[in-house]
């Protein structure tokens, strides 16, 4: 017997864009998977042979990286921390846009050029040490997974790495955007080896490609 196909989906607001892109490949979760107090780990989908599981946005790229999970969806921003080549990235889905940006408070200097060092909050450590190393900064990066805008108000840090949409929450919190980083959208993720190898997977692939080339992505 087949195993089944898994889809590694990130919980949260990209979720919300998803389902009905996969909605228009054929692929619908069971009702109990928009239960959030569920404690199944694996859901049914209308496809027979394919399963979804929900997990955190960062664990995605490695259930997929490490061929726990075929496929998933994944922001650009968590393929460049983690750059697994395991992972193919083959189509753009344009959800969950947002950028990620440096940020620090309003009044603070933001030219880096007489600074060697710089201290930095962020969940993306790996990202953040490139970026800054590539303007010729050592930075300091402090690792944390949520209350971002807090580091530098209380002086763990002097600037933040964070998913910026609106810039509201930086805003309300005395900070402003000084550098973008990247813009992020996200991508739908394959499996290297589960690509070459099940035909499953280039199907759903190419049936995801299909309907953002098409424009059908918008319109779901």
């Amino acid at each position: 017997m087949t195993a089944p196909l898994i889809i590694a989906l990130p919980k949260g607001r990209i979720l919300k864009e998803a389902l009905p892109l996969l909605a228009r490949i054929g692929i619908v979760p069971e009702p109990d998977f928009s239960n959030e107090n569920s404690r199944k780990l694996t859901f049914e989908t209308s496809r027979p042979d394919c399963q979804v599981i929900r997990v955190r946005s960062f664990d995605v790229a490695t259930f997929v990286a490490f061929g726990a999970a075929q496929l998933g969806i994944a922001g650009n921003d968590v393929l460049m921390e983690f750059d697994f080549s395991e992972i193919y990235a083959p189509v753009d889905l344009g959800i969950g846009k947002c950028r990620l940006s440096v940020a620090q408070p309003d009044g603070l200097d933001p030219d880096l050029t007489r600074l060697s060092h710089v201290r930095v909050a962020t969940k993306y450590p790996a990202l953040t040490r490139r970026h800054f190393a590539a303007r010729g900064l050592q930075a300091e990066v402090i690792k944390l997974n949520g209350a971002m805008e807090l580091a530098p108000l209380v002086g763990l840090s002097s600037r933040i790495v964070d998913l910026v949409s609106t810039g509201k929450t930086l805003a309300e919190n005395g900070l402003k955007e000084v550098e973008v980083i990247a813009e992020v959208t996200s991508r739908l993720i394959a499996n290297r080896a589960a690509f070459k190898t099940d035909g499953r997977v280039v199907e759903l692939v190419n049936a995801m490609r299909g309907l953002v080339e098409r424009g059908d992505a918008a319109a779901a």
